[in-house]
């Protein structure tokens, strides 16, 4: 089956601008609220969640996973084929990687500088596995219970939240860990702690899936998911 480009154009450029707001947040709030971490948290949250949901909204009628993870659970549910996972996924990273360095190169920074930002621990890789199940379940529970045409606010409304509840801020994203390994910013990761964070992404990933089919075995309605696209995170 070909992949038809407009698709990986759609997972290229969404994630890229959905990692443009994850780091270019992450600059403005250190910039404008050096001195309170607990309100730079506050803005890159915000800012993050509110460009999901117009992210998704936009692209959603063409491609708008912008998450590995979810790729690849979509593969598993038989939404796609291994061709066009496989195409997405690869867009997806490109296209974190793109994000930051536009975002980078906003604020007048170095367009790559790796990360010294280590984050790592037992916390922290459960928290990731956590943040994955839940925006798994989201995204799918939304879905396949037939409001597909809702799930661009119920995504946007949980990773604003899971910033705040899990010790990692919810990062649940290869492609966007991989991204924030080169910005060396508020949202930045340290290339050494991102394969751990992946790693736990992965594992939530399997978990999340399988709590998926238990809880949802079947599409209430699948003509929600036209036949030619069936994605959507």
């Amino acid at each position: 089956m070909r992949v038809p480009g407009r698709r990986a154009a759609a997972e290229f450029t969404g994630t890229a601008f959905l990692v443009m707001a994850v780091v270019g947040s992450g600059v403005m709030a250190s910039r404008l609220s050096p001195d309170d971490a607990g309100l730079q948290l506050l803005q890159n949250s915000l800012a993050t969640g509110a460009a999901l949901v117009a992210l998704i909204v936009a692209l959603q009628p063409v491609s708008a996973s912008f998450n590995p993870v979810v790729t690849l659970v979509e593969r598993a549910l038989g939404m796609i084929d291994t061709t066009t996972a496989g195409a997405l996924i690869a867009a997806q990273v490109l296209g974190g990687l793109a994000g930051t360095v536009a975002a980078n190169l906003m604020f007048g920074l170095d367009a790559v500088t790796f990360s010294t930002h280590q984050r790592s621990g037992p916390a922290l890789w459960l928290a990731e596995v956590i943040a994955t199940v839940g925006l798994l379940v989201v995204i799918f529970g939304t879905v396949r219970s037939g409001r597909a045409d809702r799930v661009a606010f119920a995504v946007g409304g949980y990773i604003t939240a899971a910033y705040w509840f899990t010790s990692s801020t919810s990062f649940a994203n290869p492609a966007v860990t991989i991204a924030r390994t080169v910005t060396d910013t508020f949202a930045g990761i340290a290339p050494p702690s991102a394969p751990a964070f992946i790693l736990a992404q992965l594992l939530g990933g399997a978990a999340g899936y399988l709590l998926v089919r238990f809880l949802y075995p079947t599409l209430a309605t699948p003509a929600v998911v036209p036949s030619d696209r069936k994605v959507l995170s």
